[in-house]
């Protein structure tokens, strides 16, 4: 018994040092060194199951569009604090062109549907179930927002947190926002 206690608890050492050790290489995407160094790397493309309603959703259908793209889940409690803010610009921007799109991942359907409809969300979101999108991105948790001005390239600061976390984070949301609808 002891010995299996400690073979969970090494596995829980190891997969932790393999988190960290992650976090700090920023292995897999260079988008988010990329973005914080001032670059506008292309958004990397998708094709994803809706969550809104049947079919799929590429980030081509968006061409010319801003996209503000959030990565969340049900079981996020920062996610849910950030709902009403996503859900205001997506109101607010959407007759200038601006999408806010959900990607919700490491997640059962039904939880994501289940929080879609407590938070009064509208906007539209994919289902990215095994985070093959999250990779791609650089993301490494939720939430995480990133922005997407109508040329398909990527612009302003990732958002590592719930967008109304922080002031400076709200500072970037918005200043995201306004450089994804600039070009």
């Amino acid at each position: 018994m002891l010995g299996a206690q400690a073979l969970a608890v090494g596995l829980v050492v190891a997969l932790l040092t393999l988190l960290v050790w992650k976090l700090v290489h920023d292995e897999g995407s260079g988008i988010p060194s990329a973005l914080a160094r001032g670059e506008q790397p292309p958004a990397p493309a998708f094709t994803l199951p809706r969550l809104d309603r049947k079919g799929t959703l590429s980030l081509a259908e968006l061409r010319g569009k801003a996209v503000v793209i959030n990565f969340w889940a049900s079981w996020c409690a920062p996610c849910k604090e950030e709902a009403p803010v996503l859900e205001a610009a997506w109101r607010e921007h959407r007759d200038e062109g601006l999408v806010v799109l959900g990607v919700d991942f490491n997640d059962l359907r039904s939880d994501a549907l289940g929080f879609m409809e407590r938070e009064g969300i509208t906007y539209p979101v994919v289902y990215d179930r095994d985070g093959a999108l999250v990779a791609k991105y650089g993301a490494v948790g939720v939430p995480e927002t990133f922005f997407v001005d109508r040329r398909g390239r990527l612009v302003g600061k990732r958002i590592a947190g719930a967008v109304n976390a922080r002031e400076e984070f709200m500072r970037d949301f918005e200043e995201g926002v306004r450089l994804a609808l600039g070009s």
